[in-house]
């Protein structure tokens, strides 16, 4: 039994998403600023999701991209050295170390695919197809916006030009302000 199995009998684990989430601190063990960053996605995609009335397997996939959609940063910093992890490898070397960690905790194919999809998209503005993928974007940016002391300037370019929700929006403007006026 490995350490994961033990800890998920010890907290009684009995969702994916909980069982997901302790997978990927166990991923990035050693790395608390990724696993910050995950979780306050994860937060941030959350609450946007069920403000905007997401169905119930609309919020399943936004909420399990959410915890995933950093994944491939280790693939690409093995790959390219320390530091190079940039949003299109990240989009890249993402989707097979996410597919097999999802097939390995049981998520249906669909799920799977769709997850994968919105990881090699979640650095790409253009195109977007769903509200999954909008909130995505969302809340990778206000947790990402903080993260990296974004200018106000490019706060709100990048609000203006790619926020779509109401909810988005006014978390955004909430956690900026009064740097936004």
């Amino acid at each position: 039994m490995s350490v994961m199995d033990k800890l998920y009998d010890m907290f009684a684990a009995d969702t994916q998403e909980s069982r997901l989430i302790m997978k990927m601190t166990e991923y990035f063990r050693g790395d608390p600023k990724r696993i910050h960053h995950f979780i306050k996605v994860y937060t941030f995609a959350q609450t946007i999701g069920k403000l905007e009335r997401l169905g119930e397997h609309d919020m399943n996939i936004l909420c399990t991209t959410a915890i995933v959609h950093d994944i491939g940063i280790k693939p690409a910093e093995e790959k390219y050295g320390a530091g190079h992890c940039g949003g299109k490898l990240q989009e890249e070397l993402g989707p097979e170390p996410a597919r097999e960690t999802l097939n390995e905790l049981g998520y249906d194919k669909k799920t799977i695919e769709r997850v994968c999809f919105l990881i090699a998209h979640h650095h790409t503005y253009e195109g977007v197809d769903g509200a999954d993928w909008q909130i995505l974007l969302e809340a990778d940016f206000l947790v990402n916006a903080y993260e990296d002391g974004l200018s106000k300037n490019s706060i709100i370019q990048f609000r203006d030009k790619v926020f779509k929700t109401k909810a988005g929006v006014m978390l955004l403007n909430n956690m900026f302000e009064p740097e936004l006026s």
